[in-house]
């Protein structure tokens, strides 16, 4: 890897890292980085994967307090997003992913479809808040972040702009955290088990550190409505993009 490489990957880290934070679409900056680099499309998916552990941390680290009165639901959120990027990543390492990747865009897009429709989608359910149903998909959605990961931040966006009452800008902090600990324990089956590119995750991560701790701030300024608009259809992007792919 030359000094242009990473010099390369660490811009691309922080775009994907403030691009992932706004919209939760990191890997369609970060993953075809890393393919240019001449990184196979397993090594990418991995090294990915570990270098994105650092857009939460960045993240957190300039927005944490946000999340102090959430309550105990947050622990058992992170419990099931940890579960969830443990199977995620087992499935990565030993299944095979041709049945599953088939499906990835029409999540994307469905979730995206779901960010569009939010406000009506409240409105149908009033001031019912799904309470039982958030950690099964904080699950489900965490299982498709630590085998895959792209548009994994628009679908856990869908989940709490819809199944609870959060503002877009604590949907927003709440995904990055709970996708940073998907993240996390995906990166560390993938750094025992899996073909780690690890001057380009490193690369990755520094840039990525940088655009997360941007993120929060960004965010504030963009007025939500606008914000839900631009990552749906950002989202329907995403999806044909990965329907070609």
């Amino acid at each position: 890897m030359s000094l242009l490489d990473f010099l390369l990957i660490v811009v691309a880290g922080f775009f994907a890292g403030l691009i992932g934070f706004i919209t939760g679409m990191a890997s369609l900056v970060s993953y075809p980085a890393l393919l240019a680099i001449g990184l196979g499309p397993v090594a990418a998916n991995v090294t990915n994967t570990v270098g994105m552990v650092a857009v939460g941390l960045g993240a957190l680290a300039n927005s944490g307090r946000a999340l102090a009165d959430t309550g105990p639901k947050l622990r058992r959120w992170a419990a099931a997003a940890a579960l969830g990027g443990v199977v995620g990543a087992v499935l990565l390492l030993v299944g095979s992913d041709g049945a599953f990747e088939a499906i990835v865009p029409y999540l994307v897009a469905m979730a995206a479809i779901a960010v569009l429709l939010q406000p009506k989608l409240r409105a149908l359910a009033g001031e019912a808040e799904f309470a039982r149903a958030v950690p099964i998909g904080v699950f489900a959605v965490a299982v498709y972040g630590g085998y895959f990961g792209a548009g994994a931040g628009v679908i856990f966006l869908a989940l709490f702009l819809i199944s609870t009452s959060e503002s877009m800008w604590r949907a927003s902090i709440l995904k990055s955290f709970l996708l940073g600990i998907a993240n996390l324990v995906a990166a560390i089956g993938f750094a025992i088990f899996g073909p780690v590119h690890w001057l380009a995750a490193l690369a990755m991560a520094i840039g990525a550190f940088a655009g997360g701790w941007c993120g929060p701030p960004t965010v504030k300024v963009i007025p939500p409505q606008v914000l839900r608009i631009s990552v749906g259809i950002l989202g329907l992007g995403l999806a044909g993009w990965l329907g070609l792919h």
